[in-house]
């Protein structure tokens, strides 16, 4: 619970250069923080086609785990609606577009879809942590099948769960946008990260105080809310070696890592009755400098849909988040999951 006394603070967002500021007056209890809009998913959907036995409905498989066979339990596919075209010639900017600095890339990229299970009622959280893992390896798979086109520098992984979060299928999947260009949001974290590094010689994740804010911690890896965090319960699972890219996982860490992510979507279902949420693999662009590795370390965002954003943080690019970290880390932390 919220110590009464509480009285809001501004915080600096280091890793990501933002402001938040954290107003518990705007929030009743921490421990009141539930879901509202529980995802609810039928225990079986005849004419999905993310549904095993009906991939001719499905949009074109790039690959499937096992990668023969019938009875899969990975399929990754291209995306029926996709964002960018793979179809395209990549090509630099545009001709004949207005001046004014404006910019026009031709639309190429790759949009896929990570089907989790070939079984219609069966969530992330569901899965054993070697099944999980195995999701993180196909993940890694497909990066490095895209690391081949040299026009693509940057791949994020993410997954919407539920209609407020985004997700148009109940069915459980992920997916992955291959971007010919860097987002500003990474080149901002990046760059906050190298001014760390700079100031200090050390990598800011690396280097991160975590005592209140810890909620687990696994053989590899640690779950937190992280201190400036932009959303309420927000999770951030970070790698404890140094790496600045997530393909760089190996099937050991994949395992450890599904271990920890399962842990973390239980307890915040338990905690926050079930909500919507995203995850986020936050990355490095794909290829980095030799002086870049130092600072650059990726890690896995969540955030669960327990609020909206309003026009005072899309007119600053500053947040409100009514639910201290600290507080939130505190009951995440003692949610008692049995095995």
């Amino acid at each position: 619970m919220a110590s009464p006394n509480r009285i809001p603070e501004i915080r600096k967002d280091t890793v990501n250069n933002r402001w938040v500021i954290f107003s518990p007056a705007r929030s009743r209890r921490p421990s009141d923080f539930k879901s509202k809009s529980n995802p609810v998913n039928p225990t079986s959907q005849p004419e999905c086609p993310f549904c095993i036995g009906q991939e001719h409905d499905c949009a074109p498989e790039i690959f499937r785990v096992p990668a023969a066979g019938p009875d899969w339990r990975i399929r990754v596919v291209q995306n029926l609606y996709p964002a960018l075209s793979r179809d395209l010639e990549s090509s630099g900017e545009l001709a004949g577009r207005p001046g004014g600095g404006s910019v026009a890339l031709s639309g190429f990229g790759f949009h896929d879809v990570v089907i989790e299970s070939p079984v219609h009622p069966v969530h992330l959280p569901d899965l054993d942590p070697v099944e999980i893992g195995d999701v993180f390896m196909a993940y890694k798979k497909r990066i490095e099948q895209l690391q081949c086109y040299d026009s693509i520098q940057y791949v994020q992984v993410f997954k919407n769960h539920g209609a407020s979060a985004g997700a148009s299928m109940s069915h459980s999947h992920s997916q992955m946008i291959a971007l010919p260009v860097v987002p500003p949001t990474v080149s901002t974290r990046l760059d906050s990260m190298k001014e760390y590094f700079g100031q200090t010689g050390k990598c800011s994740l690396c280097e991160i105080r975590f005592d209140a804010l810890l909620i687990d911690e696994s053989i590899h890896f640690i779950s937190i809310s992280p201190f400036a965090a932009t959303f309420p319960f927000e999770i951030w699972i970070i790698p404890r070696y140094h790496s600045s890219h997530f393909h760089e996982l190996d099937g050991v860490k994949a395992i450890d890592l599904g271990r920890l992510l399962k842990l973390t979507l239980r307890k915040m279902n338990a905690q926050l009755n079930s909500p919507p949420f995203n995850f986020m693999i936050q990355g490095s662009p794909l290829q980095v400098s030799p002086a870049q590795l130092p600072y650059t370390h990726w890690f896995l965002q969540i955030v669960p849909q327990l609020s909206v954003v309003g026009g005072f943080e899309m007119g600053t690019g500053c947040y409100i988040n009514p639910v201290f970290p600290e507080d939130a880390a505190k009951l995440l932390r003692e949610v008692s999951i049995s095995s």
